[in-house]
């Protein structure tokens, strides 16, 4: 959430933060109607309090005296009358304002390249160089299936679409690469967090879910309860409504979890394979900042997702997201993409983002700085990586012409040694 004062004295420079993201910039004029009439009932109220406190008194004092007092009575009836509109008038105007800054994406940083969308994203670096083969390759689908260890038709039996079984070596590898990027965040300083994988929407208004992606979410019927979208959700909420001292951050966690969406809008993309799943598996890092930490932490957590690709042999690169392609709780945001040989280009497995404080106002995460004064955490995530994505770059680039897979040294160890997958028998 952005701050009301920012709003009112840089309104234009949000309404053009809001049209290079795609964004109505009208709502800033709603917001800032909407604070200036709270303001002036808000002010009405305070002063009719004063008239019902004041004639009160001049009531008791009339009584004391045994002077007729009840025309003072009716008007303080009538002024408490008018109190209770403003009151009722009041609490709509709050809600409607609050509603209305919730729908307000985060302010950009001033680094974020202009843009309409991702072809306007600005690629830094590359890593990596893109395998050759001797042979047409195959789609991770046809590779997992012919594999025997992908099996699609029985998740959409038994789910519907989108929607898949591992079996065999496959699962194994799935379990294998949790467990090595799990490790990789640990000795690079993180802590371990197993989280809830269900949350309650306010923890998913205070990462900026909520309201904004509702249809994107699986809500549990009847309750205040949702499927995680990702573990940054619950995550990140690890710290709300609670005040830090500065020398506690920064706060780095790592979590592997489940992830839900229900992809809407996404019909006749990705319909085929595992790269929009409803459900996948993540292993994500967040880390919870002084704002002075906040980008060199954003640095660290890029490198570390980097060295991850790295390790596994898979070519990559990393692009800064333009304005119109960043995300909604992001004020900047590094993706890193991997190589895809049947796609013939790089397909994100991995956004990094520095939320600023915007989360951290929505989910009231502060901290007691030096000097003894409160302010806002920072907030970032990543993800570190799409497990899913991830086992599907290794099947596509270490794909072999007889259908056996090679899998990159790294994760051999997690494997129990296994080097390769190959057809069941």
């Amino acid at each position: 959430m952005i701050d009301i004062k920012r709003i009112v004295e840089e309104a234009q420079a949000v309404k053009d933060c809001l049209v290079s993201r795609n964004s109505d910039p009208s709502v800033v004029d709603q917001v800032i109607a909407l604070n200036n009439e709270r303001k002036q009932l808000t002010q009405s109220v305070e002063t009719k309090k004063a008239s019902v406190n004041a004639i009160s008194r001049e009531i008791g004092e009339l009584k004391k005296n045994k002077q007729d007092a009840q025309g003072k009575m009716d008007e303080v009836a009538s002024i408490k009358k008018s109190m209770t509109d403003d009151e009722a008038r009041l609490a709509v105007v709050q809600d409607e304002q609050t509603g209305l800054l919730l729908t307000i994406p985060n302010l950009l940083d001033a680094s974020v390249p202009k843009g309409k969308d991702e072809e306007q994203n600005v690629e830094y670096r590359r890593w990596g160089t893109p395998r050759v083969f001797d042979f047409t390759p195959a789609d991770h689908a046809d590779v997992g299936e012919k594999l025997g260890m992908l099996d699609f038709e029985a998740g959409a039996r038994v789910t519907g679409a989108r929607f898949v079984f591992l079996k065999n070596n496959l699962a194994r590898l799935e379990r294998a690469l949790i467990n090595f990027m799990l490790d990789h965040h640990l000795a690079n300083g993180f802590e371990e967090i197993l989280p809830p994988f269900i949350a309650h929407e306010r923890s998913l208004v205070g990462t900026g879910n909520l309201p904004k992606f509702k249809d994107q979410l699986f809500k549990l019927e009847g309750t205040d309860w949702y499927l995680i979208p990702t573990s940054e959700v619950t995550v990140t909420n690890i710290k709300r409504d609670m005040v830090m001292e500065e020398k506690e951050l920064p706060c780095r966690y790592t979590a592997y979890s489940p992830c839900f969406r229900s992809e809407a809008g996404s019909h006749g993309r990705d319909v085929k394979g595992l790269i929009r799943m409803h459900q996948f598996n993540k292993v994500e890092m967040v880390c919870i900042t002084t704002p002075a930490q906040s980008e060199a932490i954003h640095k660290a957590m890029i490198e570390s997702a980097c060295t991850i690709l790295e390790k596994l042999e898979l070519p990559y690169r990393a692009v800064q997201l333009c304005s119109g392609d960043t995300g909604f709780a992001s004020q900047k945001s590094t993706d890193l993409e991997v190589w895809l040989p049947t796609q013939n280009k790089y397909r994100e497995i991995s956004s990094i983002s520095n939320c600023g404080d915007f989360q951290a106002r929505r989910a009231n995460i502060r901290l007691r700085n030096a000097q003894g004064k409160m302010e806002f955490a920072h907030t970032l995530n990543g993800s570190g990586l799409a497990v899913g994505r991830t086992l599907l770059a290794i099947l596509e680039n270490g794909q072999r012409a007889d259908g056996s897979v090679a899998l990159p040294s790294a994760i051999w160890p997690y494997m129990g040694g296994l080097k390769e997958l190959v057809p069941a028998k």
